[in-house]
């Protein structure tokens, strides 16, 4: 497995790829079972799978929590290697942002600004910003993404389709705990006590799920049973919407999403249902 520190170190790599598929699996690093299992459906289906491990600062909001983000590179390097990794990207700040003065790409106001984007306004702008960049730079036919950052990935592919970017961009289930909490990076903020706390989140999931599957389609009904599992959190949003992340009234089986975003403690939790 190549281990790449720079843009021109990760061109010459993709060139001497060629014609072969390739996979990219764009990260924060401090990996866990769920960038393992979008690793695994990369090294799967791709000739050859590029790992990127960059916390990337344009993401980050003021007072949010980008000096003390967990960053654990050696760990990543081995168990990427060790799930068969062509090569791990692992830039440096400079690599990726070599001007202070640099063109931005903004996500599109009906699907930028709410929910994750109403409370961190300039959160998916830095996201597309170094996701278009990874593209450019790994050229990959596959690029995958975990359904638990469902607007992420909505947003992230509509900049694919209007781009008209050739890839493909391949959406992986949510990964859980034996809890059932989602698995991230965050996680380990949370003490024992605040853990407890956040399986209501999983809790909410599961009974939103079951009443939907006995036929409850009333997004209203669907709502209350949200607020009465959501207990001892602070609930940003509980969000029923459609694939464009417009308002329903109705669940549509397939074509709609429940959004969840709380805090526990200090600690800003996703989670969500694509029903």
């Amino acid at each position: 497995m190549r281990v790449l520190e720079t843009i021109e170190e990760l061109r010459t790599f993709r060139e001497s790829l060629g014609a072969q598929s390739v996979g990219l699996v764009p990260t924060m690093g401090a990996l866990h079972k769920g960038h393992l299992s979008l690793i695994g459906e990369s090294t799967h289906h791709n000739a050859h799978t590029i790992v990127s491990i960059f916390v990337n600062p344009t993401q980050f909001g003021q007072n949010e929590d980008l000096s003390t983000y967990p960053r654990t590179l050696e760990q990543d390097l081995a168990l990427c290697e060790n799930l068969g990794v062509s090569a791990v990207f692992a830039p440096n700040v400079a690599q990726m942002y070599p001007s202070d003065d640099e063109i931005t790409i903004l996500p599109p106001k009906m699907m930028g600004y709410v929910l994750e984007g109403f409370d961190r306004p300039t959160h998916f702008a830095g996201v597309l910003q170094v996701v278009l960049k990874l593209f450019m730079l790994a050229q990959p036919h596959r690029a995958y993404f975990g359904k638990k950052d469902a607007q992420q990935v909505l947003i992230v592919r509509k900049m694919v389709e209007d781009l008209h970017l050739p890839l493909e961009i391949v959406v992986c289930p949510i990964v859980r705990d034996d809890d059932g909490l989602a698995l991230s990076s965050r996680n380990v903020y949370l003490s024992p006590q605040e853990r407890e706390s956040a399986l209501c989140i999983p809790r909410t999931i599961y009974a939103i799920e079951s009443a939907i599957a006995k036929g409850v389609y009333e997004v209203s009904a669907l709502e209350h049973l949200a607020r009465e599992n959501l207990t001892g959190v602070h609930i940003f949003y509980a969000y029923f919407c459609d694939r464009a992340l417009a308002p329903i009234t109705h669940i549509r089986q397939n074509e709609s999403l429940f959004l969840l975003a709380v805090r526990v403690g200090r600690t800003r939790l996703l989670d969500n249902l694509w029903c």
